[in-house]
This record gives structure tokens, C-alpha cells and sequence, in this order.
């Protein structure tokens, strides 16, 4: 078997240059949303914020696998990457002059998430590229651990600088980080191509044939299913709704939040570490689907039933630890099945179908709670007495319900996947 001890030097400076250029649009994204907030008043209009960087990635992303396998990964990544940080310095000239609105802000998004449409197929491919085959579990783990370690630091680089320089000063170490990126990648790292690239008609075909491929690929089909399910379970409690039950059943207590959210990204990171040091050869089927089971069932029917700091962040611990051997596995069986060729047209119509649950359930989350759940927990019936006896009751008792309806739901969902005939068998 081939030594996998040692990553390709050109994958870890990838890595790690992608990783500081990803720390600072999480840090730009974090002060925006403050920002937003402050303006507005609003959670829909921070919530639309998501919402307009997610449309166009999932409504475009159906069409541009062809351009990707067509073209230049690297150069596509350095025109994704360069026009995001054009959006992120007019951000910073409209807030020097005082005319940033909130409708600026939904307007960039919505050019960063069309641009995220090419650069997230194209580095996909491109980390296949890079990586040895029987190593790309371990690449896998290392982009989940760069990606917690960022939703940990982030939020506590972006406050200090907020209050260091305010928004201005938070873009600018967003453009310095975004140098750190481009450069690398534009001088240093080459990313080899296929003598003649295969040609595409059009972006329709090129979407036909991405589609064709996943329908004759049953495992492929069901996996990708599987994780739109997944997302649009996850995105609807912890995308909307966990903040504000942790509030509210805390009395409003920030540290508490801050407390959760911390233990959330640490347990992201020490599933991340855990993946990128084991150098074993797993079944991606058990990687994505046992520790998806455990995510939900032990993650969100905690966050559930708990009334305290302790098991909510037990509850986080057990929800997050798992998500990098899932995308892992996941990232494995894809490379695994798609011919190199393909991968551009059939990674595009991937991230489409994974990501298009995302809108829906950011959407729906917080109406849910406020329109539905609450109001429900704050009633008299039966059925509320019954489910106060699970949950506890007062202001977030039904955002609690939501937890135990995703951990219910989407534990017996991928159980239910993992058993089917079209996952067991080995086409």
C-alpha cells in the first residue's frame, strides 16, 4: 500500500492558504451580520442574508459543471476568488462613505454565492487532483478542521477587530487574507489538467450529463439525496434556531451562547483531527451514515431535553463531532466513482442538490418556531403537556421541539438510507 504519512506539499500549502483566505470571509461574514442586525433590528433580514448567498449557488451550480471540467481549475478559482474580493472591497468603500445599506449587502452575497458556484466544484476537483487517491480521507479531515477551527476563531478575531477599527478594518484583513490565497495559488501551486479537456455543448448538457451520471448510479444517487436531507435537517435547527433557544432558556445569557458555539467548533475540530491523522482505509458507507445516525439521535435530542449549559454542550459535542468522518466518507466515495473527466459536470449537480434544502430551511426554521412551535408550547392542549414533560416548558420550549423533531427525523432517516438494498450493494 502506498505510504500516505506525507501529504503532497502542493495540497498543504493549498490548504493552508485556502484556510486563511476562508478565516477572514468568515470574519467579513460575521461583521456584516452584526452589522445587518444593528441596522435592522431584523433576524429575517439576517437570515436573507444566507438566503441570497445560497440561491444563486444552488440555482447556477446546476449549470456550470461543464464550464469546470472544460476549463482550468485554477484559473477558475482565481477569477471565483478575485471577483469575491472585488464585492468585499466595495463593501468597505460603501460603509467609508456611509452608504452602505442592507440591500448592498444581500446584492454582494448573492455575487459571492454565484461565485462559490464555480470555485467550490473547481477546488473539489482540484484537491482530487492534488491528492493521492488513498489519501484523500485524511485531505478531507483537514478541510473540516480548518473549516471548525474558523467558525471558532472567527467570531472572536471579527469582535476584536470590530472594536479596534470597526468595519473597515475587518474587510481589510479580509483582502489581506485573500492575498495570502490568490498568490499561492497564482505563482506557486500547479494544478495538472487533462491534455484535452472534453467540451460541453452547453451548460444544459453539460447539467444533462451530470444528471444521467448520478441517475445510472444508484449509491451516488441515494448518498446525495441523503445529504440534502441532511443539510435541510441540520440548517433548520442550528442555522436558525439554536441561538435564540439557548437565549432564551438561559435568561439571554451570552456566555452561555458563547459557551455552546465554542464547544460546537471544538467538537468539529477534534473530528477533524481524528480523520486527517487516521492513515486507515474505511467503508465510506459506514463513514457517512453510522455517525450521521449518532448526530442526530444523541446531538439533537440532547440540545432537545436539556435544561442547562452542561448538556447543551454536551448535546453540541456529540452533534459536530461527527460531521467531518461523514463529509469524509462522503468526499471519498465521490472521488472513488467519478471518473476524473466527469467530475466538474457531476460535483456541480452535486453541490446543487445538496445545497438546495439549505434556502428552504433557513427559510422555514425560524417560522416554524415563531408562527408554529411557541405558540403551540404556550397552549394548554395535551399534547403540549405531554411533550412539556420532554422539553421542559416557558420561551424556547418550542424551538426545543424542533431539536427533537430533526433528531428523530433525521437519525431514522439515514438509518433507514444505510439499510436500503441500493447502499448495501456493491455496484
Amino acid at each position: 500500500m502506498k505510504d500516505t504519512r506525507h501529504l503532497p506539499f502542493s495540497f498543504l500549502l493549498f490548504w493552508l492558504s485556502q484556510s486563511v483566505s476562508q478565516l477572514g470571509s468568515a470574519m467579513t461574514s460575521f461583521a456584516l451580520t452584526i452589522w445587518a442586525y444593528q441596522q435592522t433590528g431584523s433576524a429575517t433580514a439576517v437570515s436573507l442574508m444566507a438566503f441570497c448567498t445560497y440561491l444563486p449557488w444552488v440555482a447556477v451550480g446546476l449549470f456550470c459543471g461543464g464550464f469546470i471540467d472544460s476549463h482550468h481549475k485554477r484559473s477558475i478559482m482565481l477569477w471565483s476568488d478575485g471577483l469575491a474580493a472585488l464585492c468585499s472591497l466595495a463593501v468597505a468603500l460603501l460603509w467609508a462613505t456611509g452608504t452602505l445599506q442592507i440591500q448592498h449587502i444581500y446584492l454582494v452575497n448573492a455575487v459571492i454565492g454565484l461565485m462559490n458556484a464555480f470555485q467550490s466544484p473547481a477546488q473539489t476537483v482540484a484537491i482530487g487532483i492534488l491528492v493521492p487517491a488513498d489519501a484523500r480521507i485524511r485531505a478531507s479531515g483537514m478541510s473540516s478542521l480548518a473549516g471548525n477551527l474558523t467558525a471558532v476563531v472567527a467570531p472572536m478575531a471579527a469582535a476584536a477587530l470590530l472594536a479596534l477599527g470597526g468595519l473597515g478594518l475587518v474587510i481589510a484583513v479580509d483582502l489581506l487574507t485573500f492575498l495570502a490565497a490568490f498568490l499561492p495559488l497564482w505563482l506557486l501551486i500547479s494544478v495538472p489538467e487533462q491534455p484535452q479537456p472534453q467540451r460541453t455543448a452547453s451548460p444544459l448538457a453539460g447539467c444533462r450529463q451530470g444528471l444521467t451520471f448520478l441517475r445510472r448510479d444508484r449509491k451516488l444517487l441515494t448518498v446525495v439525496l441523503t445529504m440534502a436531507l441532511i443539510n435541510f435537517f441540520s440548517r433548520l435547527t442550528y442555522e436558525n434556531i439554536l441561538s435564540p433557544m439557548i437565549l432564551a432558556r438561559s435568561g439571554g445569557s451570552a456566555q452561555v451562547l458563547g459557551q455552546v458555539t465554542a464547544v460546537i467548533g471544538i467538537g468539529g475540530i477534534i473530528g477533524g483531527l481524528a480523520v486527517s491523522l487516521d492513515r486507515r482505509q474505511h467503508d465510506c458507507m459506514r463513514m457517512i451514515y453510522l455517525p450521521a445516525v449518532c448526530s442526530f439521535l444523541c446531538g439533537d435530542l440532547l440540545m432537545a431535553v436539556g435544561r442547562g449549559p452542561l448538556l447543551w454542550c454536551l448535546a453540541g459535542l456529540a452533534a459536530s463531532l461527527p460531521v467531518p468522518v461523514i463529509n469524509a466518507g462522503s468526499q471519498a466515495l465521490w472521488y472513488q466513482r467519478v471518473p476524473l473527466a466527469m467530475q466538474g459536470r457531476v460535483f456541480a449537480v452535486r453541490g446543487a442538490i445538496q445545497w438546495c434544502t439549505i434556502p428552504v430551511a433557513i427559510l422555514s426554521g425560524g417560522l416554524l418556531a415563531d408562527r408554529v412551535l411557541e405558540p403551540f408550547m404556550a397552549g394548554s392542549s395535551a399534547p403540549a403537556h405531554w411533550l412539556q414533560t420532554l422539553v421542559g416548558r416557558g420561551p424556547g420550549s418550542g424551538m426545543a421541539v424542533l431539536f427533537l423533531c430533526t433528531g428523530l427525523l433525521g437519525g431514522l432517516s439515514c438509518l433507514l438510507f444505510y439499510r436500503l438494498s441500493t447502499i448495501k450493494k456493491s455496484h
